[in-house]
């Protein structure tokens, strides 16, 4: 546990080295939420259940985490080709514990960025009970790490930056826009008229629907929101399998050398 502490410290460290941006990056989602959904309520019809303004809140606070989150696997991918890892390897850890901390760190680091947007969320909507606040946390916890698993299984599959950049932005468009983030579920499951009933599927079991849904239900007054187990479920098993994924393939890569 000593070692894994180690490299959360150093990637912490890594992480404030771009304090300013990351300030300027919450500036600027806290901005999505006061203007654009602001904006975007007074065009929306009346006959929506919540306005847009109440609904994206808690998907704002997702799409930071996931953001945040995910910023791990660019770190890696430079280190793996640059060789910095060969560092890592000098340090006296085993390699799963190197990759383990690499993992929780890139989780942690999701979690801190996004408390901002989660207090903002208390602020303009309501306060959950304590039950409810652990939930969520945990939820966006698993949620956080299976990201940052995400994040790193791609940063040492891939051999270039480029390649890298067109795998993130790739996996961000499929995780964002079929989900319930930016929009309800009910807005998506219209497509399963249309003949993309896979998709619709897709949205249901995201872990981004599950984690913004999850919150809508308890800081949303709305019969549309109701919590159910397997929201926290679904995001447990997407953060283990990647969780697991990464530390396998990161330990592995590290293996070569």
């Amino acid at each position: 546990m000593k070692a894994i502490l180690h490299v959360i410290e150093y990637d912490f460290r890594n992480f404030f080295r771009y304090r300013w941006f990351i300030v300027g990056l919450i500036a600027m989602n806290l901005a999505d939420l006061f203007i654009s959904a602001v904006v975007f309520t007074q065009m929306a019809s009346t006959s929506i259940v919540v306005n847009y303004f109440r609904f994206f809140a808690p998907g704002l606070a997702v799409v930071g985490l996931f953001a945040s989150a995910f910023m791990i696997g660019r770190e890696i991918n430079m280190e793996v080709r640059r060789e910095i890892h060969h560092y890592m390897l000098s340090l006296p850890m085993t390699r799963t514990e190197l990759a383990i901390g690499r993992v929780l760190a890139g989780g942690l680091r999701g979690m801190l960025y996004m408390t901002p947007l989660l207090i903002t969320n208390f602020i303009v909507l309501h306060l959950p009970t304590l039950p409810q606040l652990l939930l969520i946390l945990l939820t966006l916890l698993l949620l956080a790490i299976g990201i940052s698993g995400v994040s790193i299984s791609i940063a040492v599959s891939t051999t270039s930056f480029e390649k890298f950049v067109t795998a993130r932005g790739v996996v961000y468009y499929m995780l964002f826009f079929c989900s319930s983030v930016f929009y309800p579920l009910s807005v998506i499951q219209v497509l399963a008229t249309k003949g993309l009933g896979p998709l619709v599927t897709f949205a249901q079991i995201n872990p981004l629907t599950n984690g913004s849904d999850l919150i809508r239900s308890f800081l949303l007054d709305s019969p549309e929101y109701v919590f159910s187990p397997l929201m926290l479920l679904n995001v447990a098993v997407f953060s283990c399998i990647f969780a697991l994924l990464a530390t396998f393939a990161y330990a592995k890569i590290l293996q070569r050398h």
